[in-house]
């Protein structure tokens, strides 16, 4: 009898035991009333500027006490590191996270994809999709595959882990690593890669409500009733650098501060097209700070200027002219192509800007045969025929010759003449002389 009474206690104690443990589960499952969302809007290359913008988000969502906050994505793709950081960004958030693609034409591929991975909600609008996460690498031979290998292990890995404790389909995520594949928004939401589709905010809103997602290793289930959602907007520096950060700007301003160079030391003086210049190859720079740029392509880029300056002053008759537009073109293609990177420069710009120099080479070329054929003799920047004004008079004469500084096309130059001329008085030039570099002058 004794024996049977602590048998029932015991009994009675585990049941008591395993009732409480099924409660404490149960409620381990808390509401969030989400009164207030920050929304933050990207609509570009994943890039340095892009991280700081979601990093002065999220300050922002909690400093202000905001319950959530939404990312609504539409961007090609961008760098690796920049990926990783915001994905660790959103890990570190005690703020649910919801990435939003939208509107309608948007995507989320390559660093999208990865980044839409780690998002606790995955909202599509029709007419969008995600995926093609591959990275595109130079890789050739033997060692380079391996460490390309390895890379794609690796994202493939972080996204497989990121979305399976999301609740959503890690293989077919791991799929858009390996594979590069692409889902469309109604494709995504049968195999279980987003939570839902959404094409309007009031739609999204609606949605979220009831949903339950996993922070931090707890339960939390969103109760959204007539939240207020607020834009937090890129600040002034983070839009330049935004900017300066698309590689189709940072390529063209690199080749007009190039050629406004080039301008400028063809012809001297002015420092207009020499100042411009320098500013948009500091700007190219600063895009350059920002992109994976790859060097040696950089390189065959600054070769194809020189293969364009040699053409004029020697006769190879369009050979260095053919050399420099390939090394434009195949260093214009792998300027951003590293491993670290999911962008490159647009096709379109590449040739629009080969075909310009292309277009700028025949027009020299017309202009040179058609002054052989007129049997005059080519001289380049020549001063006669301009008109000068007398800067001041030199103290020396020789052969009935006034000597003066003159200006001419904002240069200053020893000039002489026949007659005698007045400080501020115009002229025009008679001869040139570049190797004693004077000027013959007459009123």
């Amino acid at each position: 009898m004794r024996t049977f009474l602590i048998n029932a206690v015991f009994t009675i104690f585990i049941i008591i035991s395993l009732f409480t443990d099924c409660h404490v589960a149960l409620s381990a499952e808390r509401n969030l009333s989400v009164n207030s969302i920050i929304m933050a809007k990207i609509s570009s290359s994943i890039n340095p500027a892009t991280l700081d913008y979601l990093k002065s988000t999220f300050k922002k969502a909690s400093r202000t006490s905001k319950d959530l906050i939404i990312i609504k994505l539409n961007t090609p793709g961008g760098l690796v590191t920049t990926t990783k950081k915001i994905l660790t960004l959103f890990g570190d958030s005690d703020i649910p996270v919801v990435v939003w693609i939208a509107p309608e034409g948007a995507s989320a591929t390559s660093a999208g994809a990865i980044i839409s991975s780690g998002a606790h909600l995955l909202f599509m609008a029709s007419g969008t999709n995600i995926g093609a996460a591959t990275p595109v690498t130079m890789g050739k031979d033997i060692e380079q595959k391996d460490l390309r290998k390895k890379a794609i292990n690796d994202l493939k890995a972080l996204v497989q882990g990121l979305s399976e404790s999301r609740g959503r389909n890690e293989l077919l995520f791991g799929k858009m690593i390996q594979d590069a594949e692409s889902f469309k928004a109604s494709d995504a939401l049968k195999k279980k890669l987003i939570n839902g589709i959404a094409n309007t905010k009031e739609e999204l809103l609606k949605k979220l409500d009831g949903r339950t997602i996993t922070l931090k290793g707890k339960k939390i289930r969103l109760i959204v009733k007539n939240p207020i959602v607020s834009e937090h907007k890129m600040d002034i520096g983070q839009k330049l650098l935004n900017i300066l950060a698309n590689p189709n700007m940072a390529y063209i301003l690199f080749l007009i501060g190039a050629a406004l160079l080039y301008l400028e030391f063809q012809a001297p003086g002015g420092y207009v097209a020499g100042s411009i210049g320098a500013i948009c190859l500091v700007l190219a720079g600063i895009g350059f700070q920002l992109l994976p740029l790859n060097f040696g392509a950089l390189g065959l880029i600054i070769l194809s200027f020189v293969f364009f300056i040699l053409e004029i002053f020697i006769t190879s008759f369009g050979l260095l002219s053919i050399a420099g537009l390939a090394s434009l073109i195949i260093g214009s293609l792998f300027l951003f192509r590293t491993d670290d990177a999911y962008i490159s420069i647009s096709k379109s710009v590449i040739f629009s800007s080969a075909g310009a120099v292309v277009s700028f080479m025949f027009l020299i070329v017309f202009l040179l045969l058609k002054d052989f054929k007129k049997g005059a003799k080519v001289q380049f920047h020549s001063l006669v025929g301009k008109n000068a004004t007398v800067a001041q008079l030199l103290p020396e004469t020789e052969d009935n010759y006034t000597f003066y500084q003159v200006k001419v096309s904002g240069e200053y130059w020893k000039a002489r003449s026949l007659t005698k001329l007045t400080t501020g008085q115009h002229c025009k030039i008679e001869e040139e002389d570049r190797k004693n570099m004077i000027l013959t002058i007459k009123s």
